[in-house]
């Protein structure tokens, strides 16, 4: 691919009270979602700086209508309404990234791992704590759920949007088997 090649990239925010009325931003680009944004972070600044990093060559454009479907799926999902997402996904990160972050997506609605479970589900049983960075770096929170990984004690453990909204969004899922002792720092 030519340096000059130029790839459009769409945003539009979305307003929920699961996330206390407060905007996120949701990315997309002609190959599917590259971020969300959490309501603490979310400012078109950190969106652009995270854009220009990722795509270089990025065109950053408000696009209602491109982001329309993603947007849709996960306001039903916010709703209670929604499982599962039926979009694609385009993942921006290395190849370690990209593994964990895929791994992630395929835990089930309702279910938690260990950092320890995505290690092995990698191939990569001793990579604990590398998965856990991949996973505080996940630039698609909510859609990978990133949430639904908790300590190995049963316990929260980080998140970058704060334990208090990792807690809701499991609640939402309909899981309370978790013991609400984690940390804000990561623990595995």
């Amino acid at each position: 691919m030519s340096n000059n090649h130029i790839t459009q990239v769409y945003w539009d925010t979305l307003v929920h009270p699961v996330l206390h009325n407060r905007p996120i931003y949701i990315v997309t680009t002609d190959s599917g979602l590259i971020q969300v944004t959490l309501p603490h972070e979310s400012t078109l600044e950190n969106v652009q700086a995270w854009v220009m990093k990722k795509i270089p060559n990025a065109i950053l454009m408000q696009e209602p209508a491109k982001v329309a479907p993603y947007k849709l799926q996960l306001q039903e999902y916010l709703d209670g309404k929604r499982k599962e997402f039926m979009f694609a996904l385009d993942f921006r990160g290395t190849p370690f990234q990209n593994s964990v972050w895929q791994a992630l997506f395929n835990i089930p609605y309702g279910e938690m791992r260990s950092y320890a479970d995505i290690a092995e589900s990698i191939g990569n049983p001793k990579a604990v704590r590398a998965v856990g960075t991949a996973n505080g770096m996940n630039p698609i929170p909510i859609v990978v759920p990133c949430h639904r990984v908790i300590g190995k004690n049963n316990t929260l453990t980080g998140f970058r949007g704060g334990l208090q909204m990792k807690e809701e969004l499991l609640h939402l899922e309909g899981v309370q088997a978790f013991k609400n002792k984690g940390h804000e720092k990561y623990r595995f």
